[in-house]
């Protein structure tokens, strides 16, 4: 069991080590060719932030024949990343997250849950898709997501909502070259380790006597989620508020692209008709997570309750551990045993 909790742990902070500097190079290649700074967030970083779930995913559904891993860890790491907004709003002295924050990123959180909605119907149907060749889910997640992009895009643009750019390059002794060697290096380690990952979650929920869902929710969630932290902390680290904000936002939005790409990879059928409906929960939960945030970027609290996090951050903190709380209770419903 040593040995599981070691190898398991170990592949995570590679993960996570990788994910520092995939950021880092990523940044740089963004400064270097001149991309906008609102989309450093929303796409560069978000995107590079996935890379874990993405590998992750095709090969528990490919390699380990795991669906509920795959599908656990996609919706596992869309609530974990909403967590990491009120760790945002904890570290972010000048004031609460939600007050300053631009409130273009509703629009993010909009499409999320529209994604999320459609995945959940998908999963309380399972008999329903049975025989098609792709969940209907797929189907639609794609051209939501190039459609999210799109709009957000054309806001952004017509409200001129682009974050501060610094007057002075961050990294004036990295060229455009070494940045890229960085980033494909950085990007096979996380490509690496996301791919002994699915493996190494099997063994430990065989050796804890744990399902793979409850696995896949909560713990390889975690692991994959990792660089959208250390990316997150080191954005609020600089004063580049939004950049972090579009991170997790824009890194929820991808993780339903990676939910589709695990649908087309898995050779068993349509993913959401083969996995556990407790995944139901975990949307249902991300979906109320989504909404508290959405309130938040709209309604704007500037109250901290013990000058800590906003009240907005407490619900999401709650909500997280209630998922957490009702997956435990059907572990131990179902005896430590089954999918």
């Amino acid at each position: 069991m040593l040995t599981v909790w070691t190898t398991f742990l170990l592949l995570a902070a590679v993960i996570a080590f990788a994910g520092y500097w995939l950021s880092r190079f990523g940044d740089v290649i963004a400064e270097r060719t001149g991309l906008s700074g609102s989309w450093i967030g929303l796409i560069l970083l978000a995107t590079v932030t996935s890379l874990p779930e993405l590998v992750t995913g095709i090969s528990a559904v490919r390699l380990e024949n795991a669906p509920d891993l795959a599908v656990g860890d996609a919706l596992g790491s869309c609530v974990f990343n909403l967590l990491l907004l009120s760790v945002v709003d904890f570290f972010h002295r000048p004031g609460c997250l939600f007050a300053r924050a631009a409130e273009g990123h509703a629009l993010s959180t909009g499409y999320s849950a529209v994604m999320l909605a459609i995945v959940g119907l998908n999963l309380s149907a399972p008999a329903a898709i049975a025989g098609l060749p792709l969940s209907p889910a797929t189907l639609a997640i794609v051209p939501i997501y190039v459609l999210a992009l799109r709009n957000i895009f054309t806001y952004e643009r017509r409200r001129l909502l682009e974050p501060p750019e610094p007057a002075a390059l961050r990294y004036p002794g990295v060229t455009l070259a070494r940045a890229v060697t960085g980033y494909v290096a950085a990007a096979t380690a996380v490509v690496a380790a996301g791919v002994m990952l699915p493996g190494a979650a099997l063994d430990l929920a065989t050796a804890m006597g744990w399902t793979t869902t409850f696995v896949g929710t909560l713990f390889l969630a975690a692991a994959t989620s990792l660089p959208e932290l250390v990316v997150t902390l080191s954005a609020v680290r600089i004063g580049a508020l939004d950049m972090a904000v579009a991170n997790l936002f824009g890194s929820n939005l991808f993780n339903m692209v990676v939910l589709a790409v695990d649908d087309a990879a898995y050779p068993g059928g349509p993913l959401l008709s083969q996995v556990s409906a407790a995944h139901g929960v975990t949307v249902l939960t991300a979906l109320l997570m989504t909404g508290a945030a959405t309130i938040g970027l709209i309604y704007r609290p500037t109250a901290r309750p013990a000058r800590a996090v906003s009240w907005v951050s407490l619900a999401l903190v709650a909500a997280y551990a209630l998922n957490a709380a009702l997956l435990i209770d059907g572990l131990g419903r179902q005896g430590f045993s089954g999918g």
